[in-house]
């Protein structure tokens, strides 16, 4: 029976281990980067190889580095008492493109996931608590998405940070700004009215 050259077949198992990236969409990766300008092939096996070699953790909040400090941890008019916890690395970018917080960042790479077998040591919270034990720190953010999951280990962290006397925040959620209450779900609206501001005097 006709196959695929053994090179091609490889290529497809590699694609298929991303997430998201089911044996359909590797075949059809695998096939613009073969059938296509080569050139691209080259340029993103050069970037894969470059990554990897080239980019590590910030050995202080865990965000993604190309040094052993990232530039937020190295900035020093950055309010070093205030912390924010993030899942994600990607989470991180998307506050500082707020351009409204100027506090320093903890990347927790995961959430407290029983059901998936992931428990608090499977997830850089050992840092965290060293950090908060340092005395620097007066008020973490705990920024985890507002899933299950991420509501877990937001009461999981303030429940630690809690008992070693470290106050702790969730960012308000709510309605986002042009949105619609007909069209907002239930949890959104309760959180909305919880997390209300006081307008005027």
């Amino acid at each position: 029976m006709l196959s695929l050259p053994q090179s091609v077949q490889k290529l497809i198992r590699e694609l298929s281990k991303l997430p998201s990236v089911g044996e359909k969409s590797a075949t059809r990766l695998a096939y613009f980067l073969i059938n296509g300008d080569r050139a691209v092939a080259k340029s993103l096996a050069q970037a894969l190889v470059a990554a990897a070699a080239d980019v590590r953790y910030c050995e202080e909040c865990f965000f993604l580095s190309d040094n052993p400090r990232c530039p937020v941890c190295l900035d020093q008019t950055r309010d070093k008492s205030l912390l924010c916890v993030v899942e994600k690395p990607t989470d991180l970018i998307a506050i500082e493109r707020s351009g409204e917080y100027r506090g320093v960042f903890h990347v927790l790479h995961g959430l407290w996931a029983p059901l998936r077998g992931q428990g608090p040591e499977s997830i850089r919270v050992k840092e965290l608590m060293a950090r908060a034990k340092t005395g620097v720190i007066k008020e973490v953010i705990i920024a985890t998405s507002s899933t299950v999951e991420g509501d877990a280990t937001a009461m999981f962290l303030a429940r630690q940070l809690g008992e070693i006397g470290v106050r702790s925040s969730r960012p308000a959620q709510g309605i986002p700004k042009g949105g619609e209450l007909e069209y907002a779900d239930d949890v959104t609206l309760s959180r909305a009215i919880m997390g209300r501001n006081v307008i005027g005097s």
